[in-house]
């Protein structure tokens, strides 16, 4: 497969902080590609110097054969970029904003008709073409911030938390669009904090503290997780932990809704759980082996690269 994207050895630092510190990685034409991490790990940074708006203190970004730092314009006219906090004219309407990307983009006006109508058919919001972008349910500012990206047809799309803040439903049909934009042969890197979303990539690249710690399929990555896991339910989640915590065998332990998942060093036996039962005084009700999730293995390698500081 061809690169659509290349990064190589990308380091930006603002002072002495280093935003994003050493990163590799390649994206492939038509692949659904995902910067996993939370707050502060150098995502945005590094989306930003892929759409040209940064320049590195060292390394290189090509992007389709042309060098992020001076093939500046040619690039421009070939990406679809979606920023963070995205922003919508909020007195204009819903066409009025995207005829606004579109003469932004020069869009030749005997194509705008068949590009307005066919963006309004995957975001849903051809019955809301009039009303006011301020007026928009956060789902559907979102769906037009993304169909303002896509008003000249790019060749890659670049989406940074696309779907942050936003209801679980409209998540769902974002993403849904995203994968229809892909199956038309459209490349898309997109960063979240939501460690869910990962599971919908081809390719995830987990980043922590400015680094990429991981990157593969996201089953593969799953699949390096080394220790049995457990979700537990019972009562007082909290004292739950803290007494799993306590215990020599237990390596992680983390809280999800309205379970605990406790990782051990060995499996654990039938005994060592009436055990823990007894010990926690009826508060452990349920235990069962689980497949880890993505955050479990994401704090598995935060843990691994924090010992080896």
């Amino acid at each position: 497969m061809k690169a659509a994207l290349e990064i190589m050895d990308f380091r930006k630092t603002y002072g002495t902080f280093p935003a994003v510190d050493g990163v590799t990685f390649s994206v492939e034409e038509g692949e659904l590609f995902g910067l996993i991490g939370p707050d502060g790990a150098g995502k945005t940074t590094l989306i930003r110097a892929i759409c040209t708006l940064l320049k590195p203190n060292s390394g290189r970004i090509i992007i389709s054969g042309m060098d992020a730092h001076t093939d500046i314009l040619a690039i421009r006219n070939i990406l679809g970029y979606m920023p963070q906090r995205f922003s919508l004219y909020q007195d204009l309407s819903v066409e009025q904003n995207l005829q606004f990307f579109a003469d932004l983009f020069k869009v030749p006006s005997q194509q705008r008709a068949e590009r307005l109508n066919r963006l309004y058919q995957f975001s849903r919001l051809g019955s809301f073409k009039k009303r006011l972008a301020g007026a928009l349910s956060g789902g559907m500012k979102q769906k037009l911030a993304l169909s303002c990206a896509l008003i000249h047809t790019p060749d890659i799309l670049i989406l940074d938390e696309p779907t942050y803040g936003v209801d679980p439903l409209s998540r769902q049909e974002f993403w849904e669009i995203l994968k229809s934009i892909q199956q038309e042969g459209t490349t898309i890197l997109v960063s979240t904090a939501y460690m869910e979303e990962a599971e919908l990539c081809n390719r995830v690249a987990l980043m922590h503290k400015g680094k990429v710690i991981e990157i593969d399929p996201p089953q593969k990555i799953k699949s390096k997780y080394p220790y049995p896991l457990y979700r537990c339910e019972g009562r007082d989640l909290q004292k739950l932990r803290d007494f799993f915590k306590s215990q020599e065998e237990v390596r992680q332990t983390q809280l999800f809704g309205n379970a605990l998942h406790v990782s051990f060093g060995v499996q654990p036996s039938p005994e060592h759980w009436e055990n823990w039962q007894k010990q926690t005084g009826g508060h452990l009700q349920i235990w069962k082996e689980h497949e880890p999730s993505m955050e479990d293995v994401f704090l598995y390698f935060i843990n691994q690269d924090i010992d080896h500081e």
